[in-house]
């Protein structure tokens, strides 16, 4: 008798494990089968996400000091777009969609993510730092952990409709690893499908992955960047009430970054057919930008910038430059994220802000940081714990007006154009 492969074995092991998740006549039974199965998954994910979130920040930051070392590689930059588009429609096909393709596999599942999806984003997104884009990192780190996960999907016989719970957690391990937010990067899973609505039924695997995918980046020697806030002033109903504009203001800017980038797109899929020469003319304008100004403030991360928002106020057009780089380089076929981007967004905006409010630039740079970024992706809760993680309890109340009052006056598309109407905001036909 032939030997059972320890392949075979496992798919056994979690045959047995759905078949008990199941059964509804002894329900802690059913519970700890379905916990126990899905713990499994997430530190697989968890695993996985962490190591290679890790890598990718690592070489993230080799690629951004090169090339502050060595500026004049910004003039190659409508090359390197040129190359990355060029790549993208020889091998890309369905992975060209990214995050897009993800949301729409998590609403109506139909097949595995390609796994070229991983490395592709992941060259494309350092070669876009590497040679000056505007871009960020959330988008390529939760493509890559998602385009792992789900290839379980097979690999472990996964059931059909079980599979947008792999994909939930791709994008939980990914975001919490790159950020080091798992709370955050929990939450924003589930509520990044729907605009409205929380996935409660994979709250739990989305959680572990999270933690597991945060705790092993952190082992391998990845930080992440701290913002102090400093003393925060007590949340009388006065300066509460200065929040409600912020939180305006903040949600106008969330609705205005993803119609630019989205326009853009329009704009460039519109007049130029051959898709490898819409970055080139991208890259060739954020390369003339830089040479203008003679300087690279508002390409890559930004990440002295963000820091710097917190200590003294930002000039008033920085926000503004910030949003329209990143717009031409998402929109013209760079890739990256946009979330930093965001981040930077609302950092230098509230900052700018306490030249006319009177609260801490520090504590206007933290709500707004947190707040456009509500605004564009329509995930309010993941937002504001995000904000409780990077800046702590004492800015609870300022942290959740802002974040929530910019959610409601950011309108009903945002950045991710996949994303489905759970429901319709107040105001919104």
């Amino acid at each position: 008798m032939r030997p059972i492969s320890l392949r075979r074995q496992l798919l056994l092991f979690l045959r047995r494990m759905q078949r008990g998740s199941s059964n509804v006549w002894f329900q802690p039974w059913a519970a700890s089968c379905w916990t126990l199965y899905w713990l499994l998954f997430a530190g697989v994910i968890g695993t996985t996400a962490g190591l290679s979130s890790a890598f990718f920040l690592l070489a993230l930051d080799w690629v951004t000091e090169h090339r502050e070392a060595n500026p004049w590689l910004i003039a190659l930059l409508p090359f390197a777009g040129g190359a990355i588009g060029w790549v993208y429609q020889r091998y890309g096909q369905l992975a060209n969609q990214g995050y897009n393709l993800i949301l729409d596999q998590a609403h109506e599942p139909t097949q595995v993510l390609p796994v070229r999806m991983a490395p592709l984003v992941l060259m494309g997104t350092l070669v876009t730092h590497w040679f000056g884009g505007s871009a960020g990192r959330e988008g390529t780190a939760v493509q890559i952990s998602t385009a792992l996960a789900d290839q379980l999907t097979c690999l472990l016989g996964v059931r059909r409709r079980d599979r947008p719970f792999l994909l939930i957690m791709g994008i939980s391990g990914g975001f919490a690893a790159v950020f080091g937010t798992p709370l955050a990067g929990a939450i924003f899973a589930l509520e990044v499908m729907v605009i409205g609505r929380l996935r409660y039924e994979a709250l739990l695997p989305s959680l572990l992955t999270a933690l597991v995918a945060d705790g092993v980046c952190q082992a391998c020697g990845v930080g992440h960047t701290h913002y102090p806030i400093g003393v925060v002033p007590l949340a009388t109903p006065v300066q509460l009430g200065w929040i409600l504009p912020v939180g305006m203001i903040c949600g106008i800017v969330g609705w205005l970054f993803a119609k630019s980038t989205h326009t853009v797109a329009d704009f460039f899929q519109h007049w130029i057919s051959f898709a490898p020469l819409r970055p080139v003319l991208g890259g060739l304008i954020v390369a003339i930008f830089v040479w203008w100004t003679g300087s690279t403030k508002f390409i890559g991360l930004g990440i002295p910038t963000i820091e710097q928002a917190f200590v003294a106020p930002s000039a008033g057009t920085d926000f503004l430059l910030k949003l329209a780089l990143t717009a031409i380089t998402v929109g013209a076929g760079f890739k990256g994220g946009e979330v930093t981007p965001l981040f930077f967004v609302g950092a230098t905006l509230g900052s700018a802000m306490s030249l006319v409010i009177p609260l801490p630039t520090s504590l206007l740079a933290a709500v707004a940081f947190v707040a456009v970024f509500a605004g564009a992706t329509h995930t309010p809760m993941a937002c504001f714990v995000m904000g409780l993680e990077l800046f702590g309890m004492s800015a609870a109340w300022y942290l959740a007006l802002g974040t929530f009052t910019a959610y409601t006056f950011s309108g009903q598309n945002g950045i991710y154009q996949a994303q489905r109407t759970g429901t319709t905001k107040p105001g919104v036909r």
